[in-house]
């Protein structure tokens, strides 16, 4: 197969790519042209059609596919289409990916039976939904296994590994109980704090006594209507006439950390030097990818970016941004540290004064920061980039400012926040304020891919460094630092950690048909990145650049150039020999634009 490919790749090789082989060091006989690459992947899914071995497109695929082609001119004529995020894609995602649903009664076979009744929209036939249900994935479920029981029952796409001949869910009572007393996600919303918060009857009397401290003349209320009565008809007994102040309210005794505040160091110290950190990545840094991360040799995750209102609100949505699970044993947002996400360029954060936006308004800035640390017992750290504009650096202004606050980490990006990810990372920058923050540590961030480019970052006076788009593009990474070594991972190793993956992402978003389709989605945004990969074992000289398009080229096996396809359908070809074949109703567009392009 490697010889049938290689002689394919050498009649296809375009003369104008000789300047991308002397940039890139890419062997000369994989480059190929777009139009040969697309070919060679196309003719080998009509064979597999033909064969039976992979399901043909659904026709809304097919006719979303005509659709864009038609727009393909108007596109042309509005370059900007193709530039920053997919804002214009559509938000609606189908409710279901079923014709038909069993009632959750049935699923968790409650005794109690359905408390809708006759009123019920869902079905309670078991046999008329299996007729509906899709295909099973496999005889191994991942809940199964690791849990002893699987909660989707019958409507698992594993099913045939938990159920009976009679259609009951079955039972690993050895497993169950292992796992039983064991917490495998953290961070979970509670119901009864999600109401508090929602009907904003939660207490913050920390928080409150730092506002008074900043706004005295302003009178700190966040009690529910029901605590200021209490208050009110407490401050006309007999404490209010000896002049005291009623306490708060309270739940279970008091404490002696109710009472006494921590001192700076007194807190819970965390050693941050010299660890391999998981830069917070939007969407694709969710928990099965920290997962796979950890598992490749990362030493510190952190959570996606959350913002602080909608946590206040109890939205389920933004505290799901904060589980964590239990081999993440160095962990952001919560428990471990509070991370200050002030790097964030995106327009929707800025233009509200988050993010970078914070780094252009110090009081704000240090009073969130004082803030934080006065009602925190874990370090606090803050994410900059070097400034907002491009060639104005403020981060050099900002940093001694941050050690006054109390800060225990810093993590500079090397941009600024108009550069986003274009053009180097500037690290002569970042190795000048490392100095300025001593003994605060500083970790440096971008353009990170190889462990060459980790060893010339430690060079610096930076602590450590954290990896962001260099762990999204190769998640091995963290392996390859640890060992001082450029690993060749072969195609099927790469499939091997999208199966972990997978696996990951069943056991956190359910192995029934929605949570399959949920994996798949957030799966495929991944890919986006995957595909960026060059082998080493095709490059003439290493290491490949983090800012350099990939040519097209041709693997060493089938796999190998499927992974280095850029466009959605091949992404969608590889989920589905993880996954299977993909339903009627699917449809994706990756978030930006620049990873739709064929």
């Amino acid at each position: 197969m490697q010889i049938g490919i290689r002689s394919f790749a050498l009649s296809a090789v375009h003369p104008e790519s000789e300047s991308a082989v002397k940039e890139l060091y890419l062997h000369s006989w994989f480059l190929t042209t777009k139009e040969h690459f697309h070919e060679f992947l196309s003719s080998r899914r009509s064979v597999q059609s033909q064969d039976g071995t992979q399901d043909s497109e659904p026709e809304r695929k097919r006719m979303k596919m005509e659709e864009e082609c038609d727009l393909k001119e108007k596109r042309k004529e509005n370059k900007k289409m193709f530039r920053g995020q997919n804002k214009s894609r559509p938000r609606v995602k189908p409710h279901s990916y079923e014709e038909k649903r069993l009632c959750p009664s049935i699923v968790q076979e409650r005794d109690t039976g359905c408390s809708f009744g006759d009123k019920c929209r869902f079905l309670h036939d078991v046999g008329e939904y299996m007729l509906s249900k899709a295909a099973d994935l496999g005889d191994r479920c991942p809940l199964f296994s690791s849990q002893g029981k699987c909660p989707y029952g019958v409507t698992c796409r594993f099913a045939r590994a938990h159920t009976s001949a009679e259609m009951k869910n079955l039972v690993n009572e050895e497993v169950f109980r292992a796992s039983s007393g064991q917490e495998s996600v953290r961070n979970l919303l509670d119901k009864d704090l999600q109401r508090r918060l929602r009907k904003k009857s939660e207490d913050f009397p920390r928080t409150q006594e730092f506002l008074q401290s900043i706004r005295p003349e302003k009178k700190i209320q966040t009690a529910g209507p029901e605590e200021k009565l209490l208050e009110h008809d407490a401050g006309a007994g007999g404490d209010a006439q000896n002049g005291a102040t009623p306490p708060g309210k309270t739940v279970g005794p008091i404490t002696d950390d109710d009472i006494i505040k921590l001192r700076p160091c007194e807190k819970k110290q965390v050693d941050f030097r010299d660890k391999l950190y998981l830069a917070p990545l939007t969407t694709v840094g969710n928990l099965p990818f920290r997962r796979v991360c950890k598992l490749l040799g990362a030493d510190i995750t952190c959570g996606e970016m959350a913002v602080c209102t909608n946590l206040l609100q109890g939205q389920a949505s933004e505290w799901a941004l904060l589980k964590r699970h239990c081999s993440e044993d160095l962990f952001g947002v919560q428990v471990d540290f509070v991370d200050i996400n002030s790097g964030c360029p995106i327009d929707l954060v800025y233009k509200k004064g988050g993010g970078c936006g914070l780094m252009t308004r110090t009081n704000k800035f240090e009073q969130i920061v004082r803030g934080m640390n006065s009602v925190l017992d874990v370090p606090l750290t803050v994410k900059i980039r070097t400034g907002v504009q491009q060639n104005t650096n403020i981060a050099h202004k900002l940093i001694p400012e941050m050690k006054k606050w109390g800060v225990s980490l810093i993590t500079l990006h090397g941009r600024s926040r108009e550069q986003r990810y274009t053009k180097s990372a500037d690290w002569d920058y970042i190795d000048s304020c490392a100095r300025l923050a001593a003994p605060v540590p500083l970790f440096g961030n971008g353009d990170i891919l190889t462990y060459e480019d980790a060893v010339k970052a430690r060079e610096t006076e930076v602590s450590g460094v954290m990896l962001g788009r260099g762990a999204l593009i190769k998640p091995w990474l963290f392996t390859e630092i640890k060992e001082n070594r450029h690993w060749d991972i072969s195609s099927g190793e790469r499939l091997d950690i999208l199966r972990d993956f997978t696996n990951f992402g069943l056991e956190h978003w359910g192995s029934d048909t929605q949570g399959v389709e949920k994996t798949r989605n957030f799966l495929l945004e991944w890919l986006s990145f995957l595909c960026r990969y060059i082998p080493v074992g095709l490059l003439e000289r290493v290491p490949q650049k983090i800012n350099e398009r990939p040519p097209f080229y041709m693997g060493r096996d089938y796999m190998e150039t499927l992974m280095a396809s850029q466009h959605v359908d091949d992404w969608i070809q590889i989920s589905e020999m993880l996954l299977g074949p993909v339903p009627k109703n699917f449809s994706f567009l990756p978030k930006h634009k620049a990873n739709s392009y064929k």
